[in-house]
């Protein structure tokens, strides 16, 4: 069942549940959602522009060509979610996890990712330059043409062909 919500700029939505929502090609400039559950949802190609998600459930959730630049994910949970060709430039992602996300052509520069569960994430043409990856997880990564230059790699786990 699809659900179809509306939530403009600025809405304060901390602790809604948003699982299944359709909100593609939604403005969630500056929106609240610590603690909300979006498994799921759709939110390709969404603007999520300084969003604050921290804590926030977004398994299988589809955030495909969404812009997620300087938002907060710390601890979101975004196992399996698709963030295919999604631009996350200076998101805050500490702790968060992405096991099995896809992040194929996903624009990460500067994104903070320390000790992130990136466990067979697809990263393939990523561009994670300037990304701080202290500590992160990344066994089963697949990092194939993915762009690292600057990235702080200090104590993280990395797939065998990049160690």
């Amino acid at each position: 069942m699809t659900i179809t919500t509306e939530i403009h700029a600025g809405d304060d939505m901390r602790n809604a549940d948003l699982t299944g929502a359709n909100l593609q090609q939604a403005n969630l400039q500056d929106v609240d959602l610590t603690n909300a559950n979006l498994a799921d949802a759709n939110l390709r190609q969404a603007n999520l522009e300084g969003v604050n998600l921290t804590g926030a459930n977004l398994t299988g959730a589809d955030l495909g060509q969404a812009n997620l630049d300087g938002a907060r994910l710390v601890k979101a949970n975004l196992t399996d979610a698709n963030l295919r060709q999604a631009t996350l430039r200076g998101a805050d992602m500490i702790r968060a996890t992405l096991a099995g996300a896809d992040l194929g052509q996903a624009k990460l520069q500067g994104v903070n990712l320390p000790g992130a569960n990136l466990t067979g994430a697809n990263l393939r043409q990523a561009k994670l330059i300037d990304a701080d990856l202290v500590r992160a997880n990344l066994t089963g990564a697949d990092l194939r043409q993915a762009k690292l230059d600057g990235a702080n790699t200090t104590a993280a786990s990395m797939p065998a062909d990049k160690q």
